[in-house]
């Protein structure tokens, strides 16, 4: 069988124009995904198709609509993709992460998991969250720290993405884990996990928008909420987050940068929290409250 060749369709575009542009380069593409570059600024749109696109066709409408739109055309680069073992590139690319006492690891890790470390077994999958990030790697850190002397008899994973932190939870209290997320796909990822991971009894997976999801409802109120999204979302969900969470109950926070941290961090604090802790890499920040 041949596989076609594909090609790659990208360009940066406002915030509030998003879903326009998506539109116009996505009706001949197989995918079109859109990720933030610069928080309530700018958003990446990137489109495969199977062959070469249209180059005077595209150029021409983004033209267009960009002129109705009152903005000038953005750049766009329209380039093959390379042909590449995307599996065995995945894999080499994901070597196993410590992170405080976790052992982050594939399925092709060949190796077990050092004494005293506790394993996670996530692959690189669809859902957000394999430990490789800054945030989720400042996540498990804080986890791990918060396990030596806080105790948890209930969690809550909001955003969970693959569901890694709900497993790192599960792992180092032993406790019921809500993780939710609004995308099914990471729904059914975290499901799979969790299974994998022998917490399936602990982690209870679900779908829906924010603390509004009825399972996530029932749960309250949580010892501890693990949060890794984004610092819009997070500062938007702060009065939600603090009705969910126990009095004197903790919450690790990340995805934000350095620069939108005083902003989160004035969310909460006008809900009550305080800072407790904090880990940073590198330009990323992973915030420890309490309630």
């Amino acid at each position: 069988m041949t596989i076609p060749e594909l090609w790659r369709i990208a360009l940066t575009v406002p915030e509030n124009l998003v879903a326009f542009f998506a539109d116009a380069v996505g009706d001949h593409a197989v995918s079109v995904s859109t990720f933030e570059i610069e928080e309530g600024v700018t958003w990446l749109v990137e489109a495969i198709s199977h062959g070469e696109p249209d180059r005077s066709w595209l150029t021409a409408r983004i033209a267009v609509l960009a002129e109705a739109m009152n903005i000038p055309a953005p750049e766009m680069t329209i380039e093959p993709v390379p042909q590449l073992d995307w599996l065995t590139r995945s894999y080499k690319s994901f070597p196993p992460i410590r992170a405080g006492r976790f052992f982050v690891h594939g399925s092709h890790h060949e190796g077990g998991v050092p004494p005293s470390s506790i394993g996670l077994l996530v692959d690189a999958a669809t859902a957000f969250g394999s430990g490789e990030h800054a945030t989720t790697y400042g996540c498990l850190v804080a986890l791990d720290q918060l396990a030596r002397r806080v105790p948890v008899r209930r969690a809550l994973d909001m955003g969970c993405g693959s569901g890694i932190l709900a497993l790192a939870i599960a792992k180092l209290w032993h406790v019921p884990v809500v993780a939710s997320d609004i995308d099914a796909e990471s729904v059914r990822v975290t499901r799979l996990n969790a299974r994998r991971n022998r917490v399936s009894a602990l982690v209870r997976a679900v779908g829906g928008k924010g603390y509004a999801v009825e399972a996530v409802r029932r749960g309250r109120p949580y010892d501890l909420i693990a949060s890794n999204i984004l610092a819009r979302p997070l500062a938007r969900m702060a009065p939600d987050l603090r009705r969910a969470l126990r009095p004197g109950g903790h919450v690790v926070l990340s995805g934000l940068l350095d620069r939108h941290e005083n902003w989160v961090l004035a969310a909460h604090r006008a809900q009550g929290l305080r800072l407790v802790g904090r880990v940073p890499v590198g330009e990323w920040r992973t915030l420890i409250l309490r309630g």
